[in-house]
């Protein structure tokens, strides 16, 4: 069930509904930034929300949220296109949609990302929204997990196998093959020098731009393809799959 192609007499019924999965939600969480000179400005968005839905496909039984599209990317703001969110700001939405979503019933709040960048500012709004309920003497009635979909068991030795070399860290030929499959109609070409480009850490905005000037981080996208990308969507699906059914089935001590 999507949820933002469902009606809310619909959404009742499912959280009454004694199906395992009945309470809880996949929320695909990613970031609107650069991905080299022919990566989607969406994919670190598109690749939860690809996958989510096509598990979603295969089993109805689980329920998928609107996807929450933009991240924490300041780093690649010297890149047009790039949106962001202040971690303070991105913190505060996330309590609002876990607020949201555990008022209407749902017990376990499943966020699939597709951003390393967001990592650190999802956990710390967990760790700020446990408090509440912490500093008020109470069980929380609910359950947060954070999973980024290359975590899911298996799918990153898959995707390792799949390109031994010019992986990388970002514009990755894995996160880029996935959109190509999801959105064949978008694909895009361009030369690459060097083919495989650099890596170094991130820091602001001006420094990421000066160390990776195509913004690229130790890739070659060019290895992508939209066959390659369904054949990780097919590894990604059955560990979401089971991933959220743990999830629900994980019992308070």
């Amino acid at each position: 069930m999507r949820i933002a192609f469902s009606s809310w007499p619909e959404i009742d019924a499912r959280l009454k509904s004694q199906s395992p999965l009945a309470r809880t939600v996949v929320v695909p969480i990613g970031s609107n930034e650069q991905h080299g000179p022919t990566g989607l400005l969406g994919t670190d968005w598109l690749c939860p929300e690809i996958i989510a839905l096509a598990a979603e496909s295969a089993n109805e039984a689980i329920t998928v949220a609107p996807t929450f599209n933009i991240g924490m990317a300041q780093h690649h703001l010297a890149f047009p296109g790039t949106i962001t969110l202040r971690p303070s700001t991105f913190m505060a939405a996330i309590g609002d949609w876990v607020s949201s979503l555990t008022r209407h019933g749902f017990e376990r709040i499943y966020f699939l990302n597709g951003h390393g960048g967001n990592v650190a500012s999802i956990e710390a709004a967990f760790a700020e929204i446990y408090a509440e309920w912490s500093y008020a003497d109470e069980r929380a009635p609910f359950m947060l997990k954070l999973r980024n979909w290359w975590d899911l068991p298996g799918v990153t030795d898959f995707c390792n196998r799949m390109f031994p070399e010019g992986h990388g860290m970002h514009a990755t030929p894995s996160e880029i093959a996935v959109t190509q499959a999801g959105y064949p109609d978008s694909i895009k070409r361009a030369s690459y020098s060097p083919r495989i480009a650099p890596i170094g850490p991130i820091r602001d905005a001006h420094d990421y731009r000066a160390r990776f000037p195509d913004g690229r981080i130790g890739s070659d996208p060019d290895l992508a393809s939209p066959e390659k990308g369904q054949q990780i969507i097919d590894k990604a699906v059955p560990a979401l799959d089971a991933d959220l059914t743990a999830f629900a089935a994980e019992q308070q001590p």
